[in-house]
């Protein structure tokens, strides 16, 4: 059991705008030294104050690439924060050029009632929430997935 745990990791949290993956991604990090963490949403905001989509997409995920494959090159384990509601953006955030990286999605899952009310008063509506379903696709086998269920912070 020891050796399953081993190695560098590439841990992709995704779930609901609001659902805490954040959260989870910012105490992983303040837990374990080694752990860095890419905040998707937070990276759009900083480069262009926008929010999904920004304007320049291409060149978001061209750095979270970068970041997901220079810092276990330097002996980090990396979790990435985003929402990554399909299959493709998922693939992408766990896959590194860096052999061999363990990798895992986490898909956070919050009761639909708490997300609303989180988003209502967050954002004035659920808006989000209703995005995030139309773009949901089951995640694909082969990859090890942990559902992780929380309705509170």
């Amino acid at each position: 059991m020891a050796s399953a745990v081993r190695g560098l990791w590439n841990v992709v949290l995704s779930g609901y705008p609001r659902a805490g993956k954040t959260t989870l991604a910012n105490r992983l990090v303040a837990d374990c030294p080694y752990f860095a963490r890419v905040g998707v949403d937070e990276l759009r905001v900083m480069l262009f104050n926008e929010v999904y989509p920004s304007r320049d997409e291409f060149l978001i995920y061209s750095m979270i690439s970068e970041m997901r494959d220079s810092l276990p090159k330097d002996g980090y384990n990396i979790v990435i924060d985003s929402t990554a509601p399909d299959n493709v953006t998922r693939q992408f955030l766990l896959t590194t050029k860096v052999k061999p990286v363990n990798q895992i999605l986490v898909i956070l899952n919050v009761d639909k009632d708490i997300l609303i009310e989180r988003n209502t008063e967050k954002f004035g509506d659920a808006y989000t929430v209703f995005v995030y379903d139309n773009r949901w696709e089951t995640p694909k086998h082969g990859i090890a997935v942990f559902k992780f269920k929380s309705n509170s912070p």
